[in-house]
């Protein structure tokens, strides 16, 4: 692109969104041009900052004509490089950090609309202050945006109950590639006139259409928790754990996450003020929370399941917190399981699903499946059991050159995503495709659902303005 065509596109992108939000300093485009991992890195022409629906309709239909292409970001917290625009320099990236309003908080329907570039700690805020709970919860909740977790059907630790960012959308305000606005902000449960487009954008990593705005599914708030840290012999038994939890405390079960030895050994090195929680190191553990709109017996009910489970030789040893800072601390052990991860060199990352009942002997054959073909590698294996996701990390060797450990990337992959195969398995749970796994989503996926998903996008965007590269 030369200098006057870029000068022309900036001006009028100016006139549709005010000067004042379109960012061309290099400076503070920074932050936009690399993902959190350092993995991909790209340039941009400049940061794009909508106000309005109408606004991104406008821009759209400007990209499209002219053939601009448009990356949308949200917090920029995804982990497949899916919101990085490429090298080039001419791509826009497109952000809707002003749209963050909550439009409305209907407690009566258990619905809220809020815009997309609301945070999902806002959203969350939003639902507890009308006494509602909105349950997506990840990590990443006080930056990640309600676009951004749409647009990559985001997970958490919350899908056993509640289910990911899908089962909680009732509808959608999509801004289609051409700048046409598809206006779809439903709060019916029940609605069954034709396709459900929305399906089509949430998952669609911003390839399809730009989601503006979303109305989200709300429950109930609970009126109490009960939550523990249990040290188990190995992840078959934290299965057995899960079944048991099922049987004797039902549908109270919002959380079940394990946690290897390995991961915990990182935490406690590099997390500071973090704490063993069991008086002894166990092989593996299990982070299980219940929740219930009912405040009296929720840790008595804990208790209970843990002395069954103990005295079925389940779990070896647990701990029910006690206070509100303790329940954090738990959380905290999980939710800087990642983290920990980087001061140990390079780590490969495998975000997977298999059937919830397979997770046990997925572990067991992945994790002899690497060591033969690494045998110092460090297997960190975690995640949400009771939904089948498990993030299968593989850190580098104690002592060994990281560059050359991550070079072999690929082919790491392949001996995991084997596994996975065998055992019906996703090799993308919750993170999306992006640019890391187009090229696997090509070897991997069915070649008919492969062509209509190049059917769509060719329908909906034929011009190729939005998210070029990405998933496909």
């Amino acid at each position: 692109m030369n200098d006057a065509a870029a000068t022309k596109h900036l001006s009028e992108l100016g006139a549709i969104v005010g000067a004042a939000h379109v960012v061309t300093d290099q400076q503070m485009l920074a932050s936009r041009l690399v993902e959190p991992r350092g993995l991909y890195r790209g340039r941009a022409l400049a940061l794009i900052r909508p106000g309005s629906t109408e606004e991104i309709s406008r821009l759209l239909a400007y990209c499209n004509a002219a053939r601009l292409p448009v990356v949308p970001q949200g917090g920029n917290t995804g982990l497949v490089g899916g919101q990085i625009p490429d090298e080039s320099g001419e791509e826009i990236i497109l952000s809707l950090h002003r749209m963050n309003k909550v439009r409305e908080v209907d407690p009566l329907s258990n619905v809220m609309t809020v815009e997309a570039g609301a945070t999902l700690a806002a959203a969350q805020a939003a639902a507890e202050q009308a006494d509602r709970l909105f349950p997506l919860s990840l990590a990443s909740e006080g930056s990640c945006t309600i676009g951004g977790n749409l647009a990559t059907n985001a997970g958490g630790v919350g899908v056993i109950a509640y289910g990911g960012a899908r089962d909680l959308a009732l509808g959608l305000e999509v801004v289609l590639a051409n700048g046409e606005v598809m206006s779809g902000l439903s709060k019916l449960r029940k609605d069954n006139t034709g396709y459900d487009l929305k399906d089509l954008f949430i998952g669609s990593e911003g390839t399809l259409g730009v989601i503006a705005a979303a109305s989200l599914r709300l429950f109930p708030r609970p009126r109490a928790r009960a939550t523990a840290f249990a040290g188990v012999p190995d992840p078959a038994a934290a299965l057995k754990l899960l079944a048991l939890a099922r049987d004797v405390v039902g549908n109270v079960v919002t959380s079940f996450e394990l946690l290897p030895r390995v991961g915990l050994d990182f935490v406690l090195r590099h997390a500071p003020g973090s704490r063993d929680p069991l008086s002894s190191p166990q092989p593996w553990y299990v982070l299980i929370e219940l929740a219930s709109q009912r405040r009296e017996r929720l840790d008595e009910a804990l208790s209970e399941l843990l002395e069954t489970a103990m005295a079925e030789a389940i779990v070896v040893d647990a701990a029910i917190a006690a206070t509100l800072e303790q329940r954090r601390a738990f959380w905290r052990l999980r939710e800087d399981m990642s983290d920990a991860q980087r001061p140990e060199g390079g780590s490969i990352k495998h975000d997977v699903s298999v059937p919830v009942g397979a997770t046990a002997d997925f572990i067991a054959e992945a994790s002899a499946a690497v060591l033969g073909f690494m045998p110092e590698a460090r297997v960190v294996a975690f995640g949400h059991l009771g939904d089948g996701n498990i993030h299968f990390n593989v850190s580098q060797p104690v002592g060994a050159d990281k560059a050359a450990f991550l070079a072999g990337w690929r082919e790491m992959n392949a001996v995991v995503h084997a596994v996975v195969k065998r055992y019906g398995g996703s090799i993308s749970a919750e993170h999306g495709i992006g640019q890391l796994k187009r090229d696997l989503l090509r070897e991997t996926k069915d070649k008919a659902a492969l062509g209509a998903m190049r059917s769509i996008k060719a329908a909906l965007d034929p011009n190729g303005v939005l998210n070029p590269g990405k998933v496909l």
